[in-house]
């Protein structure tokens, strides 16, 4: 199946510390890939605001996309985006951040607990690792984020997994996890927020998106109603990827829109 709209909304420039093209190229690519709306969410990681420099960080991404919204005007929707890491570890440098920037839309993620590293770095071959209690952690603080209501859309609800369960084969039980993702899903449908469907799980050893078929579903069952997708590619090669098996998926759990944020408001575009 084909589909027109093709929208992007999880991408990273290199004004994020692991992104590897410009803004300008990136823009470049994704028209040559007939991507009809792109969003630039460069990482601020909140619990290192100043301390790793985000703050330039995120001047720098703001212009740049800023620019490349208007060389691109009429060709490729760009929207001018962050992804807050941790935003709730200190809400308020996020906050004074949300106040002071024009964004179009935000992403709230959790890449860490507090004071441990990205579970990216994390070997969990290493068996002294309680992995099921970091997950543990990990929702609790998703809970959190979701109830905190200054993003956008949640992103990767199960961002571990790409790790524990692809990178290093663990098996972990979801089921003890349901409880407390319900309330996760339930918090965003009260406050009207969108839940990420991320594709980058496709082209990475876990194969599935983030989150999965099931918990995608249970949205759907308990209400869920808006829905963003994203690659999460930081390169320019991987823009757009899987985002047509995302829209395949999306429609299989009973979505039949996707939204597209501009000045923080969602538009529910047909997946056609």
């Amino acid at each position: 199946m084909a589909f027109k709209n093709i929208v992007d909304l999880h991408t990273h420039t290199d004004n994020s510390f692991d992104g590897n093209h410009s803004t300008m190229y990136l823009c470049e690519t994704a028209y040559m890939k007939g991507i009809r709306a792109i969003a630039f969410t460069d990482h601020l990681e909140m619990d290192a605001f100043y301390r790793d420099n985000f703050n330039r960080t995120a001047i720098q991404s703001f212009f740049e996309v800023a620019k490349a919204r208007s060389a691109f005007s009429g060709k490729l929707l760009v929207c001018v985006g962050a992804e807050l890491g941790q935003a709730v570890y200190d809400k308020e440098i996020s906050e004074k951040l949300l106040n002071t920037m024009k964004y179009d839309f935000v992403i709230g993620s959790i890449h860490n607990l507090p004071n441990i590293q990205d579970f990216y770095y994390m070997d969990f071959s290493n068996e002294s690792i309680d992995y099921m209690d970091l997950l543990s952690q990990y929702f609790d603080w998703e809970l959190k984020l979701a109830q905190w209501d200054k993003f956008d859309t949640l992103a990767h609800l199960t961002y571990p997994l790409r790790y524990i369960v692809g990178k290093y084969g663990k098996n972990v039980d979801m089921a003890k996890f349901g409880e407390i993702i319900d309330e996760i899903l339930l918090t965003l449908i009260k406050n009207k927020k969108s839940l990420e469907l991320n594709t980058a799980g496709l082209r990475q050893p876990i194969g599935i998106t983030s989150p999965d078929e099931s918990i995608l579903k249970r949205y759907k069952e308990l209400g869920g109603k808006l829905l963003t997708i994203g690659s999460d590619a930081h390169y320019a090669e991987h823009l757009g990827a899987g985002i047509e098996q995302g829209y395949e998926l999306a429609l299989k759990c009973g979505f039949d829109k996707i939204a597209l944020y501009q000045d923080r408001t969602p538009t529910l575009i047909p997946i056609e």
